[in-house]
């Protein structure tokens, strides 16, 4: 039996430590149970108990296709259903195998580093996101994240004395291989731009923040600008900055983050087409590493402040949004046609034709909220494992 494991394992082109019988520092990584045989039923549900007290993360049963592993795998797996566990068997070929480990071994990692996290929210999310609040006691329990709430009125106090008292900082470097249209002369909107940047990042370092998502409305009359700008390039810092008080949508944000390594155009769907699968995300604000290029006009609904246009590259996306409590999930594949720019919408606007046209019943029966982030690539099954993942 120990050969035939040894031969196994080594066909699979996967890092492990084989821990035999010694369950003691079960979940403390990423833990696989390797069902060598049928007959091992019943040690399993004695070991049951004290694998739960140790991890909260689903069972994960591997099996090689010998000695009964599937058909003991099969019952084991009934089994935690009926206890009412959750638990997957991986089965299959060794490239399908090893492919499923690296899916699993990348989801503990996602969710290894979002817990500890800090995230803020400034000021109450924005009256129009009646459906887009947050369970913070479920965020915590289930993702280990932790929900800071922030008053406007200290950011915009923030906002005045970086106004009053300046910075050496404040000059905001434009990246190399983008083009930046200038604003109409708009120079004093650039700068208040730049000022909101400044008391931002005050406030992340403040609060210790990985990120936050802003009322940033607010701004409109409190200061006459936006946080289009800082948003932009906050994000493009590796700092999660989301629009609107969008609670499920920054938590998007950070999971997206962690696993893509940018955070995502968070995006209004605008328009729909079902029978094509084509949709319309518009928003004015998208982080700066996403974009080829980009350029600067006033906020859509305000006209106002600064906006961004940008224009991300062609090619595979993928749009995801998961709910205030974490119970729900979307994901989709698709393709970014084109950017482009219509006079009646936000300012940045990505024209992408979903993979599967069915899944734009979605935005019209079901839809978690209004908002959804876009990424770069294809990230569904990687997503979905981290959603499924615990720790």
């Amino acid at each position: 039996m120990d050969n035939a494991t040894r031969e196994f394992l080594s066909g699979l082109a996967v890092g492990y430590t084989l821990k035999g019988d010694d369950f003691s520092d079960y979940g403390s990584k990423m833990s696989i149970i390797y069902v060598r045989t049928g007959g091992t039923e019943g040690l399993f549900a004695r070991l049951l108990p004290s694998l739960r007290e140790r991890s909260s993360q689903p069972f994960y049963l591997l099996t090689s296709g010998k000695s009964n592993s599937l058909a003991a795998s099969m019952e084991i797996l009934s089994y935690l259903r009926l206890q009412g566990e959750e638990g997957e068997i991986i089965h299959g070929k060794p490239a399908f195998v090893t492919h499923r480990l690296e899916m699993l071994c990348q989801a503990h990692a996602v969710r290894s580093a979002l817990r500890g996290m800090r995230l803020g929210v400034i000021g109450e999310p924005s009256d129009w996101l009646i459906s887009s609040h947050a369970d913070d006691a479920a965020i915590l329990e289930k993702i280990g994240i932790e929900m800071v709430h922030i008053a406007m009125k200290e950011l915009t106090d923030t906002i005045e004395t970086v106004s009053r008292t300046g910075s050496e900082g404040s000059r905001l470097e434009e990246g190399e291989g983008r083009t930046v249209a200038p604003l109409n002369g708009q120079q004093l909107e650039m700068e208040g731009a730049k000022t909101i940047y400044l008391a931002l990042k005050e406030l992340v370092s403040r609060h210790r923040l990985q990120g936050f998502t802003l009322r940033c409305f607010d701004l409109l009359t409190t200061v006459h600008n936006t946080g289009c700008l800082a948003l932009a390039r906050l994000n493009a810092e590796g700092i999660v900055s989301g629009c609107e008080g969008d609670v499920p949508t920054l938590l998007t944000m950070a999971i997206v983050k962690v696993l893509t390594g940018v955070s995502g155009f968070q995006a209004n769907p605008s328009r729909l087409d079902p029978e094509t699968g084509e949709m319309i995300f518009a928003h004015c604000t998208i982080p700066l590493n996403m974009v080829e290029r980009y350029e600067l006009d006033t906020h859509f609904e305000s006209g106002i402040g600064v906006g961004i246009r940008g224009y991300m590259k062609e090619g595979d996306v993928t749009i995801v949004k998961v709910s205030g409590d974490l119970s729900r999930l979307f994901v989709a594949e698709g393709t970014l046609v084109r950017n482009q720019n219509e006079p009646d919408l936000c300012r940045t606007q990505q024209v992408i034709r979903l993979d599967d046209t069915s899944q734009t019943n979605y935005f019209l029966t079901r839809p978690i909220g209004n908002h959804h982030v876009v990424v770069p690539g294809r990230w569904k099954e990687a997503i979905e494992a981290v959603f499924k993942a615990r720790t």
